[in-house]
């Protein structure tokens, strides 16, 4: 299967510091794809590059065949990659089911104001119907009609993954996602991300803690100090020499 997300010599510069260094990799149809590293290793900078929150210094990004890097990221979304935040964004005054509305503004017909509005009918009523079977998936059903700001931290979690999902993507950026999370929503939340990609929808999953993310990526990149110093399998990654030094320390690699 040809890959959907082919990254290739990307490379960022902060000054003197380089955050991002010569790094490849790709992610394919419906696979989950994990990018872990400690602290520093580059692992947002990757996100926010791919997503064009940041320019890259060099190298190539290219989805679906065509290149991505350099444009702005509305472009980026609206040619299927949308992405999560470390940090709930949620609008506020607006029940959930809005909140997740305004996910799909890369894909309306009419204006988004429109919509939400009323003044557009029947694209109301079919995008109205996507939100709330996004709503449901995720488990927020019950919070349809609820305003935003009564949602746990987790529930406000689930919301940022229906917004993202109603945005119609082909691959979904997931930056940190169980941070925050107890354990029971951390297991809920690896059950909807399976059910992502069994919907064909590749993901790209930041994390820093190991234990949630090598039991549901497909594969691993490993980043440190802003280069990959590993990718493979999870069973392969999990006993990288490279991998135990970096996260434990010279003495775990022997």
């Amino acid at each position: 299967m040809s890959a959907l997300l082919e990254v290739r010599g990307l490379t960022k510069r902060f000054g003197g510091l380089t955050a991002v260094h010569d790094l490849d990799f790709e992610v394919r149809e419906g696979e989950i794809l994990g990018v872990i590293g400690p602290n520093g290793a580059g692992k947002s900078t990757t996100f926010n590059l791919i997503a064009g929150t940041y320019a890259a210094t060099a190298g190539d990004v290219r989805f679906a065949g065509e290149p991505i890097l350099g444009l702005a990221p509305h472009r980026i979304a609206a040619r299927g990659v949308m992405r999560t935040f470390q940090h709930n964004r949620p609008f506020a005054g607006m029940p959930v089911i809005d909140n997740v509305l305004v996910g799909a503004h890369t894909r309306f017909g009419a204006t988004l104001w429109s919509v939400v509005l009323g003044r557009s009918r029947a694209e109301e009523a079919r995008r109205r119907e996507r939100a709330a079977e996004l709503v449901q998936f995720v488990g927020l059903g019950e919070l349809a009609r609820a305003d935003v700001t009564t949602l746990s931290f987790g529930q406000g979690r689930l919301l940022e993954i229906a917004r993202a999902l109603a945005g119609e993507p082909r691959l979904i950026l997931f930056d940190e996602p169980a941070a925050g999370l107890t354990a029971a929503e951390c297991a809920r939340l690896a059950e909807i991300i399976r059910g992502i990609a069994a919907r064909s929808i590749a993901v790209l999953l930041i994390e820093h803690d190991m234990h949630f993310l090598l039991p549901l990526a497909h594969r691993v990149v490993v980043l440190n100090f802003g280069a990959k110093i590993a990718d493979g399998l999870p069973a392969e990654v999990r006993t990288h020499p490279a991998v135990m030094d970096a996260y434990l320390g010279s003495h775990a690699a022997h």
